[in-house]
């Protein structure tokens, strides 16, 4: 597993500067300055829990124990939730999807949380 979280945290922060590149010179003008800035949230906070997986590989590899795993998995739904769901609302200017974003919020802090009891405790 800790190679699965690194090497998922690594891609994650791959495609982060690759989406930020393209909300930089791609979007810029294409879309409202409102959609551009929800654009780049997505982007910021992709590149924060890409970090975060590559910390849980690590720690995976420190055998931190299994609540560390729920950790990963919950950063990277966060991920695709949270992020995924701001980029499409920008590209596709769909607002609903706007409703499904705090699910991701939620996948990141409970990510945090986990990641939190398994450093304290070892679990």
């Amino acid at each position: 597993m800790t190679r699965f979280f690194v090497g998922l945290g690594a891609l994650a922060a791959g495609l982060g500067v690759m989406l930020g590149a393209f909300g930089a010179h791609g979007l810029e003008g294409r879309v409202s300055p409102d959609r551009l800035e929800t654009f780049r949230t997505g982007v910021e906070y992709q590149m924060y829990h890409a970090l975060a997986l590559l910390l849980v590989g690590w720690a995976a590899a420190q055998g931190w124990g299994p609540l560390l795993y729920w950790a990963g998995y919950c950063f990277a739904g966060g991920i695709v939730v949270f992020s995924g769901t701001l980029y499409l609302l920008v590209l596709t200017d769909t607002g609903w999807l706007g409703a499904i974003t705090p699910l991701g919020g939620v996948a990141f802090i409970v990510g945090w949380a986990l990641l939190a009891w398994a450093a304290l405790t070892g679990g």
